[in-house]
């Protein structure tokens, strides 16, 4: 039986977040898109905490913040930590930020089964194709050049699809990765391991932070608490690979074990069961989800999202790096496919800002876990990087809604330990300070040398999809790089 070929410009391997972004973005110029995803929607995924700047940024590119906003999804105003050497919460506000605006200073706590649906969804009415319960096997290759790839359905058989652009948004587990060439580098610095699952009844922060996500920090490590309704809460546990035996054996009783190590996340769930049924019925775990690849792309062939790299869930990354690398991408692709720019010019764009953009992430969080100076606990005094002075702290909340540096350039991950020297007692200072504080006040947080290069990325891409050509031209973020066109959907070589 012949094996059955056909012919697009892109396909997206993966519906997700990411795959279903590009494929939006590149469907709106009128290319033909196929994305293929192995299992139907909507589906399970962990991530439900998001960033403003994914939300009124890429979001509203693409077309879809009427739709999350039709879908009640909580209201996410900042976030609440128990973390630092005071033993009590402290809490920052995304309205603080003068770059985000009032009616922006939010994001949502989403269940991932409902909002990758719309994501997906809304690409399929840009004009993508979308096969359910495919299993690619491989990439197809001519001349040193990523052409398409190979696939089956349910039926087993084997078919080819080919394009000028093979994009993997396909995630961690990933089949097709390596076949861009480099390496998977995982992080010395996170090798850590998550447990979790989801219960109901469990408490809330007072209004109006209800909606926040609460990150507590205890010995063995910390605990993310998201709520996803008014009664459902995702609740997780994240430890040192040292402290592996912490998570295994019955989950159940790991899990609970964890919670009667932290007092303020047993006493949220003092009045909660555990779900037992349904797509949250599970406990999960992962382990050493922190890496990037060497290589982000190669002639015809991109990764994106999760199958390039991840850093860590403490400030809710893993979303806003997937639809920005998903935008990045579709920039290149899009300004290739219309002859603006070169493949090479426009994906080494891609890669440069992608990088940066992890690479910004992974420092900040290496002296956000550094400022948790409990030195009777293994797990921090482990991740402790370096000893410190104290220096100013800037630009916190901007940073963790989304917007970053605009000049960090990613060569290795882990000699960012070497910069850390006047970076992490800082953010003790900052929280000791906010925490004695009964004002409120949030100067405090708009001060770090840690984050004093962050923001300006974000902020630029949200305000051009609110602002557009009124925004003004762009600027390379590299020297010799290429600019953003008006719209925010092409690379366009920066005029001299």
């Amino acid at each position: 039986m012949p094996v059955e070929r056909e012919e697009f410009d892109v396909v997206v391997v993966g519906g997700g977040p990411g795959g279903a972004t590009l494929a939006a973005l590149v469907a709106m110029q009128g290319h033909r898109v196929l994305v293929l995803e192995k299992e139907t929607f909507p589906r399970y995924q962990i991530g439900e905490s998001l960033l403003p700047s994914t939300i009124h940024g890429v979001c509203k590119m693409i077309g879809v913040t009427d739709a999350l906003a039709a879908a009640g999804f909580t209201h996410k105003k900042g976030g609440t930590f128990r973390w630092g050497a005071k033993p009590e919460p402290w809490t920052f506000s995304f309205s603080v930020s003068p770059k985000i605006a009032s009616s922006t200073s939010y994001a949502y706590q989403v269940e991932r089964s409902k909002f990758d649906k719309i994501l997906l969804d809304n690409a399929v009415s840009k004009g993508a194709e979308v096969r359910f319960r495919t299993q690619v096997g491989d990439v197809i290759e001519e001349d040193g050049r990523v052409v398409g790839v190979t696939y089956s359905g349910e039926d087993g058989a084997e078919r080819r699809a080919y394009a000028r652009f093979v994009v993997d948004a396909s995630g961690n587990g990933s089949r097709i990765y390596k076949r861009v060439g480099g390496t998977r580098v995982y992080s010395e610095f996170f090798r850590s391991l998550a447990l979790f699952g989801y219960f109901e009844g469990g408490r809330r922060l007072p209004a109006p932070y209800s909606g926040n996500i609460l990150s507590v920090a205890f010995n063995s490590g910390w605990f993310w608490y998201i709520p996803l309704s008014d009664t459902l809460t995702s609740v997780g546990a994240v430890v040192r690979r040292e402290n592996a035996e912490k998570v295994q054996g019955d989950p159940e009783a790991s899990l609970s074990a964890l919670i009667d190590e932290c007092p303020l996340i047993k006493d949220y769930l003092s009045g909660a069961t555990r779900v037992t049924e349904g797509q949250y019925g599970q406990i999960r775990a992962r382990k050493d989800y922190s890496y990037h690849q060497t290589t982000f792309w190669r002639p015809g062939f991109v990764l994106i999202g999760d199958a390039a790299c991840f850093v860590d869930p403490v400030f809710s990354s893993g979303v806003h790096l997937a639809t920005y690398s998903a935008l990045l991408a579709s920039r290149s692709i899009n300004s290739a496919l219309a002859g603006l720019v070169g493949e090479e010019e426009a994906f080494t764009e891609f890669e440069a800002r992608y990088r940066r953009e992890y690479g910004v992430f992974y420092e900040f969080l290496m002296s956000f876990y550094d400022m948790h100076r409990d030195e009777d606990s293994y797990f921090w005094s482990a991740k402790k990087v370096t000893h410190s002075g104290h220096t100013e702290l800037e630009s916190f909340v901007e940073l963790v809604a989304g917007v970053s540096s605009s000049e960090f350039a990613l060569r290795d991950a882990e000699s960012a330990a070497v910069r850390m020297k006047d970076k992490s007692a800082e953010f003790a200072a900052a929280i000791d300070e906010l925490a004695a504080d009964r004002e409120g006040n949030m100067a405090p947080l708009f001060k770090s040398s840690a984050v004093r290069q962050a923001m300006q990325e974000g902020a630029q891409v949200q305000s051009r999809a609110f602002l557009g050509e009124d925004l003004g031209p762009d600027v390379p973020m590299f020297p010799g790089g290429l600019v953003t066109s008006n719209d925010g959907l092409f690379w366009l070589p920066a005029k001299a």
